[in-house]
């Protein structure tokens, strides 16, 4: 790879070569080679021959994008990917007294670029000699240089830009410059065994995974959520071990809480109760994973082998809350609103999202400061009548449908009765 010198580097090596190709014709022998912008390079009355480089634009390289360097990281190493850039020269020519009696600039530019066309690649020497300090002579990659024919659309937009009238002038693509990162690679140990006994992995011809999967989460009596306190049914593979736990998170809490899964659970089902804890186990929407821990075999050596641990992958699961007051509530109705209060369990925080679902309408709670298992709802408008009731937490209702029976019938005291 290269140093950030290697874009002056490519510039200088051009240089390098159009003076040489072109001064060896005797006609064109007082030619200079200038690198500036076009609007600079032919002042102070100057009217010998003159050929001027400049670079227009400058593109990351399509084929090198987030490639590491080839050179300075190896297999299995990490390393910020190379600088790759394609360079975009135009090359315009000037020829001596401005061609009054001989088209010195046409002259200029079939030799320069047939000096360019003889040198499609710039050799190491070439560029080790064009500029001090600079590596691109070392790079993975040689700097081929292409023609970009420019059409008469492109032209009429770059000339304006330069705010200089058009001069005779050819465009040539260098490619592929790469420029190292300065930061570190990080290059892991070697790996001294790979299993016990260097015997590698251990693979079976199943397209099934061999880790804990979770399929199914079933809560009792077919609810679509369960309660604290409930006995959840996992269903899977490979769900067993010498110790299962199943972890429950959530944004809710400042970690995940892990509970011991029932003894009665197989390979291909786990059976969890779910925390009781009104204080430390809200109400909402959680994920939960299986965690199986197994104790290894010693080795040839008779050394102790650390268990193994593997977590199956993440299911959701509705914890809802549920109405503790005595139903159906009471409520009356004082100069239009009417104030219905309840206690729940779990109980809820300040920042989760509750409200009441009076028949078809939502009410939201009245703002909390702490953690509390009473709640108080205000119905503005509200009409005398019995109404269903449920109480959403963080997206997650209460229990209003009685699933045990079939069909499925409302829980006759889950309502609020306004007078």
């Amino acid at each position: 790879m290269s140093n950030p010198a290697a874009i002056a580097a490519v510039t200088a090596t051009i240089r390098n070569l159009l003076t040489t190709g072109v001064t060896a014709d005797p006609d064109l022998v007082d030619t200079t080679v200038t690198m500036q912008a076009p609007h600079l390079a032919r002042t102070n009355g100057n009217s010998a021959n003159q050929i001027n480089i400049f670079l227009y634009n400058v593109r990351p390289s399509g084929s090198w994008l987030n490639m590491p360097s080839p050179v300075t990281v190896r297999p299995g190493e990490f390393g910020v990917p190379v600088l790759g850039l394609n360079l975009y020269y135009l090359i315009t020519v000037f020829g001596r007294d401005n061609d009054a009696q001989r088209p010195f600039s046409h002259q200029l530019l079939g030799r320069a670029m047939s000096t360019l066309h003889d040198h499609p690649l710039l050799g190491a020497d070439e560029i080790k000699a064009a500029l001090a300090d600079n590596d691109l002579w070392n790079q993975a990659e040689r700097v081929r240089f292409t023609l970009q024919p420019l059409s008469v659309d492109e032209i009429g937009k770059m000339w304006p830009g330069f705010q200089t009238h058009y001069q005779l002038s050819v465009a040539y693509e260098a490619a592929v410059v790469l420029i190292d990162s300065a930061r570190p690679i990080v290059t892991p140990l070697p790996v001294l065994t790979r299993g016990r006994s260097d015997s590698g992995i251990s693979a079976l011809a199943n397209v099934l995974s061999q880790f804990p999967t979770i399929d199914s989460v079933e809560p009792p009596d077919k609810q679509p959520m369960a309660l604290p306190g409930n006995a959840i049914k996992l269903g899977g593979r490979n769900l067993s071990g010498d110790r299962v736990t199943v972890k429950f998170a959530s944004p809710r809490l400042p970690a995940p809480i892990e509970v011991p899964a029932d003894g009665a659970s197989s390979d291909s089902e786990v059976i969890v109760k779910i925390p009781d804890d009104s204080a430390n186990f809200p109400a909402g929407l959680y994920t939960i994973a299986a965690v199986v821990r197994k104790r290894s075999e010693p080795d040839q050596s008779g050394n102790e082998m650390p268990p193994s641990v593997h977590t199956s992958n993440e299911t959701p699961l509705s914890v809802a809350p549920r109405i503790t007051s005595n139903l159906p509530v009471e409520a009356q109705i004082a100069q239009g609103t009417a104030t219905i209060s309840l206690n729940c369990a779990p109980e809820v925080r300040p920042e989760q999202r509750v409200s009441l679902l009076l028949g078809s309408t939502e009410i939201s709670a009245a703002p909390r400061t702490a953690q509390t298992g009473q709640l108080a709802f205000a119905v503005t408008d509200a009409v005398a009548g019995e109404f269903w009731i449920r109480l959403r937490v963080d997206g997650v209702d209460s229990q209003l449908v009685d699933y045990s029976k079939s069909p499925p019938t409302f829980m006759d005291k889950q309502k609020a009765k306004i007078t």
